[in-house]
């Protein structure tokens, strides 16, 4: 057990000078606090800083796969870089896509992965409900699903104007609901995540900000307003509820927004934890069903880039989005901001 000072860092709190009395155990919310943060806040005491770092004999990163998908990867190693001594490095995270797995292997030495069920699997605690909303009638149909549990309830959307519209609509209903997403202040946030966490709020609208990292122990029931495209992010948001051995249940919208290839994902995932499939998700022409000697060939089921089972990589939703990221952030701005007479 640990005895002694223990000093949590949230988004550019305190400052360092309980880490300078001296720390048995550091908490940061944003990996980014340790850069950004500790750090340069130690440029004039680089020996102290040198000899804090080399106390510490373990370094853990809560939703590792997130950090990294975020770009964080070299930040990450520079702070292993600090670590002059032998240390533990635990990773964990819900799913362990391959990007994670190659980052683990790269960074770590000798790592072992312990796999609770399958990594990206379904936790099998949750009862999932698909059902099939047209987009104009999904705010409507979402009081309707607020009836199958008491509360707490947590509902997903994918952008900020959905989680302030269907905030503003649960409020004109005479709903207890919180609001958060990255457009909001800090103090917002907090406030909303502690006055649900406190009971004194029945629902939270939120965007995946809080699908990963926060802790609500008796969630009722999930709501996803929206699909989410990576199915990665739809483990994590399921993930909710069921917790602790507990049991929980999930709706989730679709309609033809959707693309068919996070559709024939979630029918995969909905088999596997052996859940009702609607009969939309049903007809779909599945290519995967017929792919069953390439699996046992290759030995990877499904996605070997994000773990999705219903899409191999050269279709992989993920790996289409990263790209196109780096294409557009390698674009070089000849005329300065915005392009040529702000085109761009």
């Amino acid at each position: 057990m640990f005895s002694g000072h223990i000093h949590v860092l949230g988004f550019r709190g305190e400052k360092t000078n309980n880490v300078m009395i001296g720390v048995y155990l550091l908490v940061s919310y944003v990996m980014f606090d340790v850069l950004n943060y500790i750090l340069p806040s130690f440029s004039f005491y680089v020996k102290v800083l040198t000899v804090l770092l080399l106390l510490y004999r373990y370094l853990t990163l809560d939703e590792a796969d997130r950090l990294v998908d975020l770009g964080f990867e070299d930040d990450i190693r520079e702070v292993f870089d600090h670590f002059k001594a032998q240390r533990q490095t635990l990773l964990f995270s819900a799913t362990m896509p391959t990007k994670i797995q190659n980052f683990a292997r790269s960074a770590l030495v000798k790592p072992i992965m312990v796999n609770v069920g399958r990594a990206g699997a379904a936790n099998l605690d949750v009862i999932q409900e698909v059902e099939y909303v047209k987009q104009e009638a999904k705010v409507a149909y979402l009081l309707e699903c607020l009836q199958k549990t008491p509360p707490p309830v947590l509902i997903f959307c994918e952008n900020k104007a959905d989680v302030e519209d269907i905030h503003e609509y649960l409020l004109l209903k005479g709903v207890e609901a919180v609001a958060i997403h990255g457009g909001k202040d800090q103090e917002e946030r907090e406030y909303a995540i502690s006055s649900f966490k406190a009971g004194n709020k029945d629902v939270l609208v939120a965007m995946d900000v809080a699908s990963k990292g926060l802790d609500f122990p008796d969630i009722q029931h999930v709501i996803n307003y929206d699909m989410p495209a990576e199915i990665e992010n739809y483990v994590h948001r399921i993930g909710r509820t069921g917790r602790c051995g507990k049991t929980g249940i999930t709706t989730t919208f679709i309609n033809k927004n959707q693309s068919e290839t996070t559709l024939l994902d979630l029918k995969h995932l909905l088999q596997e934890a052996k859940q009702r499939i609607q009969p939309v998700l049903a007809e779909l022409n599945d290519p995967m069903e017929d792919v069953e000697a390439i699996n046992n060939a290759s030995g990877v089921k499904g996605c070997g880039y994000c773990g999705g089972l219903g899409h191999r990589i050269r279709d992989c939703p993920k790996l289409e989005h990263q790209k196109s990221q780096a294409i557009a952030s390698s674009r070089r701005d000849y005329f300065g901001s915005g392009g040529y007479r702000g085109e761009i």
